[in-house]
Formats: C-alpha cells, sequence, structure tokens
C-alpha cells in the first residue's frame, strides 16, 4: 500500500505518513491506531514480561551452593505438605 493510499483510507495527510516513515515526528498513539486500521492490524496492551518482579529470592538463591539450593527446596517442599496435610485434616471441636 502508498502512503498515498494509506492516508486516503486512514484519512491522515499522506505528508504526516512521510514524517512518520522518515522519523521525523511520532505519531500519537489515535494516529498510530487509525493507520493500523486500514492494514487489518490494530494496537492492544500486554504486559511487559520481567517488569515489576522482585528478582531479590532469585539472586540470593543463585548465591548458594546446589547442594544449599537442593536443601532450601526440600524445606519448602515440606512445608507446603504440611499446610496440605493441615488443610485436608478436618478440625475436631470439643464436645462440652
Amino acid at each position: 500500500m502508498t502512503q498515498r493510499e494509506l492516508a486516503e483510507r486512514a484519512k491522515v495527510p499522506q505528508s504526516q505518513i512521510a514524517k512518520i516513515e522518515s522519523g521525523a515526528i511520532v505519531p500519537r498513539v489515535d494516529t498510530l491506531d487509525r493507520l493500523l486500521e486500514p492494514c487489518g492490524e490494530g494496537l492492544e496492551s500486554s504486559p511487559r514480561l520481567g517488569i515489576g518482579v522482585d528478582r531479590t529470592l532469585a539472586r540470593e538463591l543463585l548465591q548458594l551452593s546446589p547442594i544449599e539450593r537442593a536443601r532450601v527446596g526440600a524445606a519448602s517442599s515440606n512445608n507446603v505438605m504440611e499446610v496440605m496435610r493441615r488443610v485436608r485434616t478436618p478440625r475436631r471441636v470439643p464436645t462440652s
């Protein structure tokens, strides 16, 4: 599709499309969305992987030796198993 065809379909001046393509200007989100629509495309938001992830624990674990990491993993597993056991075991309420 030529710039002129895109301009007509998106109702955006052809000169603006040329400036966007050359990097002279950065389009606003609504303009970019209008330009994508005639191409059968659109904008959507998606989370960026790794943003907002606390890596402190991973860094600390990587400083341990493989044996130490295995011990930490086993202890964590034991804790999870204990929690699961307690959840499955009904509590007995004393009767008076």
